[in-house]
């Protein structure tokens, strides 16, 4: 079962995209400097289709995107969820931070519009940061992954 912790609309997460970004716990990646080290814990309240409806419900008229902020013990599940969110409002884009440096064996890429890829690593800095080791991908029909790194400020 995924977990959520807290939630919030966030405008710098995915370029130009309104965003819900929902923080899961139990991360399983531990990075060195992780800024949420609480979310390694099992906190928070289940993620499953009706807390999904209910974010929608409250928030999809505000925000153009739905973003899992990691999952990374979960993603088959948090590709299903995405799924869900999919199903219950088909406008609404959706996209996945994850810690782990390449796609998990069995998670299709066009089960988000957007993917973050790489572990925190301190000394690299996160996406913003010119020498961040992570990337932001957006997702083709075809589940070609482009590179929207340099979206960060920074030429890649």
């Amino acid at each position: 079962m995924v977990k959520f912790y807290n939630f919030d609309i966030v405008f710098a997460e995915v370029p130009d995209q309104t965003t819900l970004a929902v923080n899961i716990s139990e991360c399983p990646n531990r990075c060195p400097g992780c800024h949420s080290p609480h979310l390694m814990q099992s906190v928070g309240e289940p993620l499953d289709e009706e807390a999904i409806a209910l974010l929608l419900d409250r928030y999809g008229r505000s925000v153009t995107c739905f973003c899992f902020m990691g999952g990374d013990a979960r993603p088959a599940e948090i590709a299903a969820l995405a799924g869900v969110v999919r199903r219950l409002c088909p406008s609404m884009l959706t996209a996945w931070y994850s810690g782990r440096d390449e796609l998990p064996d069995g998670v299709d890429p066009r089960a988000f519009d957007y993917i973050k890829l790489g572990r925190y690593v301190e000394s690299l800095g996160g996406l913003s940061s010119p020498s961040t080791n992570q990337r932001l991908y957006r997702i083709a029909a075809d589940g070609e992954m482009e590179d929207l790194t340099y979206r960060f400020g920074h030429n890649r």
